[in-house]
């Protein structure tokens, strides 16, 4: 393993290429960009986005009635994969237009691992992207401040399968008010209140790495700053889906889920090891149990392809082995057999 160059604690970023006013311009940036319409696209607010906002407002009145009792073994998180791709009816940065203010060489040297990811955008959690096919090597640290454990807590719940779905991340203890902290230095590029995950933050980091802090009382950063390892990103709660106080904390590599617990032993507290390398059998997959996914329940809003969708299983089969019709109703609660 190569030797870093000599710095000092707090300049991991800079010393990767970013220069250390760059905060500064991308803030400018931002607030040009929101002066520009042409160079962003607002989403509008379709009913179904305002009757989702509504809904999270209204449990979020709920929950902070609760605010101080803690749970136990508090989890949460989203029930399904397709909440990370929803949009927040933010702004995202048309980057097929740019102007003389701001290119996309700007964009490459100022926002982390631009050239990696070919965006930088500011509304989807996280974007679904082609499967990775190649073994890439991650640097993850030079020096021991390079790094640090978002919140000192014992796991809650593990990254895998709960309750017959993907969980994509550990949820570790906390008590509603204490700091969550970043866990390498990087740019935030999510900073926004989301309906599962309550107050969330995504940092993304010069190596490619993302990593999310959901299910804060409190957010203390804004998209576009800069942030060290151990830097406070937001106050520990409960908000969005979850049971109790507890931090929801994911790392991702293009959009992709890895367990956190291969980068980070949180027993102690410390890395695995200064490196790590992605490959494709590192986005591993875990399946439920058969008998753990013989049965569909019925939600809100499904619909016989839908459940399709979410199952692989054909809408002929459904129909077959439920006994029903392509224009049967669907009741919620109403278990449908997959198997």
């Amino acid at each position: 393993m190569g030797r870093a160059p000599d710095t000092l604690c707090g300049q991991g970023m800079r010393d990767m290429g970013h220069a250390g006013h760059s905060r500064s311009l991308m803030l400018l940036w931002l607030k040009d960009l929101h002066s520009r319409n042409r160079r962003i696209v607002l989403r509008a607010m379709t009913v179904k986005t305002m009757l989702r906002t509504l809904g999270a407002a209204f449990f979020l009145a709920c929950a902070t009635v609760g605010f101080g009792q803690e749970e136990a073994n508090a989890i949460g998180g989203p029930e399904d994969v397709g909440t990370y791709e929803e949009t927040g009816a933010g702004p995202i940065v048309d980057a097929a237009s740019p102007t003389e203010f701001w290119t996309s060489a700007d964009s490459a040297f100022y926002i982390p691992s631009y050239e990696t990811y070919g965006d930088w955008n500011t509304d989807q959690i996280f974007e679904k992207r082609p499967d990775i096919t190649d073994t890439v090597a991650l640097q993850l640290a030079w020096l021991d401040c390079d790094h640090h454990m978002p919140i000192a807590g014992r796991i809650t719940s593990p990254f895998g399968i709960r309750h017959g779905r993907h969980h994509y991340g550990t949820d570790l203890k906390l008590q509603t008010g204490d700091t969550v902290r970043s866990a390498f230095a990087g740019m935030v590029r999510i900073s926004r209140y989301h309906r599962d995950f309550g107050n969330v933050v995504v940092v993304r980091h010069p190596n490619g790495l993302e990593t999310l802090y959901g299910h804060m009382s409190k957010r203390l950063v804004e998209v576009g700053d800069h942030v060290e390892a151990g830097d406070i990103v937001g106050l520990g709660g409960s908000t969005g889906r979850s049971t109790g106080s507890h931090l929801h904390f994911e790392t991702r590599y293009l959009g992709h889920p890895i367990d956190p617990e291969t980068i980070f032993n949180m027993e102690i507290g410390t890395l695995r090891a200064e490196a790590v390398s992605i490959a494709p059998v590192t986005f591993h997959k875990a399946t439920a149990p058969v008998s753990a996914t013989t049965r569909y329940v019925v939600r809100k809003g499904d619909t016989l392809y839908g459940i399709s969708r979410r199952t692989g299983v054909q809408v002929a089969r459904l129909c077959r082995l439920n006994k029903i019709r392509t224009s049967s109703t669907l009741r919620v609660g109403q278990r449908i057999r997959i198997r």
